[in-house]
């Protein structure tokens, strides 16, 4: 399947309606074992509003890339933190941990999922923070932008809040912060 085709750069109607976020959206049926565990790191999220939860940056981030004309999307995760995630499933995902790419930035990560697309949209900052990524999660297939909204309704996905940071960094932006009324299970 192109990858392409399950990144996007539009306006999402839970948020704001006249901003272009950059979605992503993961199947919990995928044969991609990085794939997967991005899915098997959503148990991770704390809810904010119905249906839309905010994972931590130490639990997963993302981190944008402008090359030309092309928008890459990197999601990254702690291998210890995947490592603890997938331990003790059934489905031979922990058989793919040690194969992952480290991520060149910091070795104690790993490179879970990288998507490209051809795209004008540079992603946007509010708050002096760049704007996350959101995952939109669901079974089988590459839903239509069109379809989301049923899906989100029905029950049958749930979006995911996911900070962002740029490579190379623009300029120098706050620590990442978890989001509002969301605190660490351990602290």
């Amino acid at each position: 399947m192109d990858a392409s085709r399950r990144l996007w750069t539009r306006p999402f109607p839970p948020f704001d309606p006249d901003a272009a976020e950059v979605v992503l959206t993961v199947d919990h049926a995928s044969a991609d074992p990085g794939e997967r565990m991005v899915c098997a790191l959503l148990g991770r999220g704390h809810e904010g509003e119905e249906g839309v939860f905010h994972l931590l940056p130490d639990d997963l981030a993302a981190r944008y890339r402008r090359t030309g004309d092309r928008l890459a999307v990197t999601l990254l995760a702690a291998r210890s933190v995947v490592a603890a995630d997938v331990a003790d499933r059934d489905d031979g995902l922990n058989d793919h941990l040690a194969a992952l790419p480290v991520d060149p930035l910091d070795p104690a990560r790993v490179v879970l999922l990288h998507r490209e697309t051809v795209t004008d949209h540079v992603p946007e900052t509010r708050d002096d923070e760049l704007r996350p990524v959101l995952l939109l999660d669901h079974v089988g297939g590459s839903p239509a932008p069109e379809d989301w909204a049923g899906l989100f309704e029905n029950g049958a996905s749930s979006v995911t809040v996911v900070t962002a940071t740029e490579h190379p960094p623009a300029r120098t932006r706050r620590p990442a912060q978890s989001p509002p009324g969301v605190t660490r299970p351990d602290s």
